[in-house]
């Protein structure tokens, strides 16, 4: 065991209220105030300076003992809009209003509360052990990751400019997988994604002279079938792209024919190219759709948000996997494939021009997967909860955060022990 992480394990019991404190007050993305407040008092109390509002709701705690190089630890903090079900006495019962002024429930149905406390039992222990380690560390407590634009909106509130430099961005994120084991990969990691929504315009009327129209509904359902055909005819089946409408909204009663339609796409890509590829198929096939059913006018399309590619620095990567092979046992580590899910925290070490490493750890009862090398398999066959699932609740959570928080110790060390 290294230096830093001797005694972490006595930390964990007031890592785990944290954390349950945590799960019981989720707060929405950009709406993280008492989340915020709560962590950044955890920093002051270890003795970081410690820095609020960034970014929003961001918060940063700079820890600096003596010469070395500067290490970021991220954990993002915000929850989603999902009902928790009866499963554990600290569940969330919170509701709050959504971007879209929509009351919603919420809870951390992403497991974000797992790497908050991870991230302030590493915190405390850095701060406590300071004859293992010499350099600067950043703790950064993003917002709004689920919306794509927490990380960024730290970087455009000078987060390069007014903090210490960083040679290295280290985050983590809890999975469906055996609690204690950790997934490393190379390269790249998780998919780019791009969040879209088209409004449909039409003319309106009575149910009962469809003649007079343009039916909005028609026009949005053809663009809908139309879009399946973007990754089965456009795409080459070497590359790997995903098209989702997971949204269709119009009308409101059984005899009136809408003047709009609204649809919400979301694509995940792997590679720059193919983006672009599958975007300007889908402005293509929205415009001609309509187009093509006489609509009288040409129908919108906006970002609804946007997450970069997420790449991990291939030798960085493979340093911390080897690291935590060595401090766990090289069968708590392994090397996943691509995930279709997306992350903004690459945009720290992009930002800053250095390399970042973000991994996955597992939080639930190992008894569930019968291939810790594959855990989706469980989650598809319905053997275990997925992310943003009501059932998203880790279990054996002392273990899940001893090891998460040893993770972050383990890592860092690389740079500053």
């Amino acid at each position: 065991m290294s230096g830093l992480l001797a005694g972490l394990a006595d930390r964990i019991a007031g890592v785990r209220e944290l954390y349950e404190d945590l799960h019981r007050n989720p707060e929405l993305s950009f709406q993280e105030v008492r989340t915020a407040g709560v962590l950044a008092e955890r920093l002051r109390e270890a003795g970081y300076e410690v820095t609020t509002g960034v970014g929003g709701t961001g918060v940063v705690g700079v820890l600096r003992n003596g010469d070395g190089p500067g290490v970021l630890l991220r954990a993002d903090m915000d929850a989603l809009p999902v009902r928790e079900i009866e499963q554990v006495d600290y569940r969330s019962t919170v509701t709050a209003r959504d971007a879209d002024g929509a009351e919603s429930p919420v809870m951390h149905a992403c497991g974000h509360d797992t790497h908050m406390a991870a991230l302030i039992g590493a915190a405390e222990q850095l701060a406590a052990r300071p004859d293992d380690w010499s350099g600067t560390l950043l703790v950064v407590c993003q917002p709004a990751e689920e919306g794509g634009g927490g990380a960024q909106a730290m970087i455009d509130d000078g987060l390069l400019e007014r903090f210490p430099a960083f040679d290295v961005a280290l985050g983590q994120h809890i999975a469906s997988a055996p609690s204690e084991h950790l997934y490393v990969r190379p390269g790249v990691f998780m998919a780019a994604a791009d969040s879209l929504r088209v409004t449909v315009h039409g003319r309106g009327g009575h149910g009962a002279q469809p003649q007079a129209t343009v039916d909005p509904i028609v026009i949005a359902s053809s663009i809908v079938l139309r879009l399946q055909t973007v990754v089965a005819r456009e795409i080459s089946p070497e590359d790997v792209a995903v098209v989702t409408v997971a949204a269709v909204h119009a009308g409101g009663k059984e005899n009136v024919i809408p003047t709009t339609a609204e649809l919400k796409l979301n694509v995940r890509t792997f590679d720059p190219e193919v983006r672009e590829t599958v975007l300007a198929a889908i402005g293509r096939i929205v415009r001609h759709e309509a187009a093509a059913a006489g609509a009288p006018r040409e129908p919108g399309i906006e970002p609804i948000n946007r997450f970069p590619l997420l790449v991990n620095d291939v030798d960085a990567a493979r340093r911390v996997s080897e690291a935590f092979a060595g401090e766990f046992g090289a069968g708590f580590v392994h090397t996943p494939r691509a995930k279709a899910g997306s992350e903004d925290f690459g945009a720290f070490g992009t930002a800053a021009g250095v390399p970042s490493v973000f991994w996955n750890f597992g939080g639930f009862d190992p008894a569930l997967y019968a291939d810790p090398e594959n855990p989706n398999t469980a989650v598809a066959a319905g053997k275990a909860p997925g992310n943003h699932s009501p059932e998203f609740v880790p279990t054996g959570l002392e273990p899940t955060l001893l090891r998460a928080s040893s993770a972050l110790l383990t890592a860092a060390a690389l740079w500053l022990g």
